[in-house]
């Protein structure tokens, strides 16, 4: 039987701004590999926490993202907006986990490196 994904809400407490509602979490190294790579633009919603991920590629993605790499405090360690397919985000130095949102999601909620998140376990219910 396969486990159910991990949903988080996640805010910047920084900002008072609201990143994602029900945002899943990528905790398994197959779904930390795979990310985002099979899910359509239009059903990203919003977006994918990846867990132990201070590096991203977005190799065979279709479409760029807004990654937003977080250290173990869930502090923003580094952002690279409208990271375009193809690229690499290398190392994000200090970072633990990354954020991969919608396009614009930093520019709308004014995300800074240095803000603060809150993650919120949320139920299916």
């Amino acid at each position: 039987m396969s486990e159910l994904p991990r949903l988080v809400r996640i805010e910047n407490t920084t900002r008072g701004t609201v990143l994602a509602e029900r945002c899943p979490v990528a905790r398994s190294t197959r779904d930390r590999t795979v990310g985002l790579l099979r899910t359509p633009e239009a059903d990203m919603a919003d977006g994918l926490l990846i867990e132990r991920s201070p590096s991203i590629h977005m190799f065979f993605m279709r479409y760029p993202i807004d990654a937003i790499f977080l250290d173990r405090h869930q502090r923003v360690a580094r952002i690279a907006a409208d990271l375009r397919p193809w690229r690499v985000v290398a190392w994000a130095r200090g970072a633990r986990d990354c954020l991969e949102a919608p396009v614009g999601t930093v520019a709308r909620t004014g995300t800074m490196v240095g803000d603060q998140f809150l993650l919120t376990d949320v139920s299916e219910a």
